[in-house]
């Protein structure tokens, strides 16, 4: 679909000198001489470079519209992180770089949203909240309940993170995927 230069939001994922871009930033700037002109901050879907362009408003973008599929995690095996479509059964088989360093999160039957262009996958979205269990952590210091202080922990996948200094080893915690950050204590309902 086309779109005019100045119609260009963040999260647009336009075509661009022959690749895919998402607009992190936009900005319209209207200058005392010369045209107005959207200053737009893309960032490469395939590579991740950035890029800063300017669009007039007579010019005209290919906004793109990407496919998304809800995909089961079946397994991993090596590098490679298979993955079942919820709907057609095929598997899709994704390099762990892809996913990142959030593929530690992912669990046997995890439901995640991959997005697609031209059946060729360019995202992934993992749940953000997941139940980890701590295997390590260290004793909490007496004295260090006037301030918020957090101390280290190793969850079962190996990613360390900060948790509050009643959090011991052996305990359920909800876990942000974004920001790998601990949220609470996981309940009854969250295993």
């Amino acid at each position: 679909m086309k779109i005019n230069g100045n119609e260009i939001r963040p999260g647009n994922v336009i075509e661009h000198q022959g690749s895919l871009w998402v607009a992190v930033k936009c900005n319209a700037v209207k200058p005392g001489k010369g045209g107005a002109f959207n200053q737009v901050e893309l960032k490469n879907l395939l590579d991740g470079t950035k890029l800063n362009e300017r669009f007039r408003a007579a010019e005209t973008v290919e906004r793109v519209r990407l496919e998304q599929k809800d995909f089961t995690f079946l397994y991993q095996q090596g590098d490679a992180l298979v993955f079942m479509d919820s709907e057609s059964y095929e598997q899709l088989e994704l390099q762990k770089d892809f996913v990142g360093e959030r593929a530690a999160f992912l669990q046997d039957g995890m439901t995640v949203t991959v997005e697609l262009y031209q059946e060729k996958p360019i995202g992934i979205s993992l749940p953000d909240q997941v139940a980890v269990t701590i295997v390590e952590a260290d004793p909490a210091l007496k004295g260090q309940t006037v301030t918020s202080s957090y101390k280290p922990a190793i969850l079962e996948n190996g990613i360390r993170i900060l948790v509050p200094p009643f959090m011991n080893a052996g305990e359920r915690i909800i876990v942000d995927t974004n920001e790998l950050i601990y949220l609470r204590r996981a309940n009854e309902k969250d295993k």
